[in-house]
């Protein structure tokens, strides 16, 4: 019994392809716990799809993806001075964000990254004078640019990495490569049709792994119910059922990173007053929990257990049976699942 992935294969697949097809030269991108599908499985569809460079988040991330991944490796988080020392082969090209880390990377393989509206790292324009004598230390892959997800000040993205070109052009810097993410297809067409020259090249994660949200869905197997009547106590906390009903225990707790949730950027009236909503009934225990059952979502009894979740089903639903698999809504970048099975 079990918290299941279940991949379709097949239509998994056919997204990545159209991601390919949109996205000449796309670099996939494999960090934290693999998008929910793990780093070994990332590999495999990256080496499948023939792609060359699989960009990781750091460089404990690449001294064990080394092993599933044949080609160069792009570290995203950039190398700062005293980091912890991590063997990794010549195939693997660092990240830098300031000068001083380029200096420090004396015969390394580089990708400096420019400091977009992003606002999190990044030379600036008044580091550009100075790179010359910087880049003839290092081996220069390219340039990078991490580029925002929402622009609610209407500015153009294309626009933006326009404007970066143009500084590095002014400052005599080679453009042969620039690394970006964040951009639309139809946006990198038109950067690579302002400039032949260069090859521009998205680095994908999430729209490559995560784009077909009906390709993937989590279950977890029911493993017992026990029936209750109003005012029975249960649990590690013994609270008192609030009606007649089942107390289900199905497969999936916090060491699968149920009931864990990343914070949400709040746009509207309407979400904003759902999520004080949820925020008050969390204050008397009444928590909604991920998962399905009879075409609702089910509120958790208490919160969850190490491994399972105890959710509580009214009497004026279908009782769950041991075996059955509810839906579970979960959040693919912070859970971990027991195993996965392709249709």
């Amino acid at each position: 019994m079990a918290l299941t992935l279940y991949v379709d294969t097949a239509r998994w697949r056919a997204h990545q392809k159209q991601i390919q097809d949109q996205f000449p030269g796309m670099i996939p991108v494999c960090k934290g716990n693999g998008y929910g599908f793990g780093h070994e499985r990332l590999c495999e569809e990256a080496t499948r799809m023939g792609a060359d460079v699989l960009a990781v988040g750091t460089t404990y991330e690449a001294a064990s993806i080394k092993d599933w991944f044949g080609g160069d490796l792009l570290v995203l988080t950039p190398f700062r001075r005293g980091e912890d020392p991590v063997p990794l082969p010549d195939r693997v090209i660092r990240s830098v964000a300031s000068l001083d880390g380029v200096r420090g990377l004396v015969g390394a393989r580089v990708v400096i990254e420019c400091m977009s509206s992003m606002r999190r790292h990044g030379i600036s324009e008044q580091d550009l004078g100075q790179l010359h004598a910087a880049i003839e230390d290092v081996r220069l892959e390219g340039f990078a640019l991490h580029l925002p997800l929402d622009r609610p000040d209407g500015s153009d993205a294309v626009e933006e990495v326009i404007g970066w070109m143009d500084r590095l052009r002014a400052a005599r810097l080679p453009l042969h490569t620039m690394f970006v993410s964040h951009l639309r297809a139809e946006e990198l067409a038109r950067l690579q049709q302002q400039f032949p020259q260069t090859r521009f090249r998205a680095r994908i994660g999430t729209r490559l792994w995560l784009g077909d949200h009906d390709a993937t869905e989590y279950r977890g197997a029911v493993l017992d119910v026990t029936c209750v009547a109003k005012g029975d106590r249960f649990g590690y906390r013994q609270q008192k059922a609030a009606s007649d009903g089942w107390l289900v225990v199905v497969a999936g707790g916090t060491s699968h990173g149920v009931g864990l949730e990343a914070p949400k950027a709040l746009h509207g009236v309407m979400p904003r007053a759902k999520g004080v909503a949820r925020a008050g009934l969390a204050t008397v225990n009444r928590n909604l929990s991920p998962f399905v059952w009879a075409g609702k979502q089910r509120w958790f009894a208490e919160p969850p257990h190490m491994q399972v979740s105890i959710l509580f089903v009214p009497s004026d639903s279908p009782e769950p049976k041991v075996g059955d698999e509810l839906v579970a809504h979960l959040r693919h970048t912070t859970t971990q699942f027991d195993r996965v099975l392709d249709a």
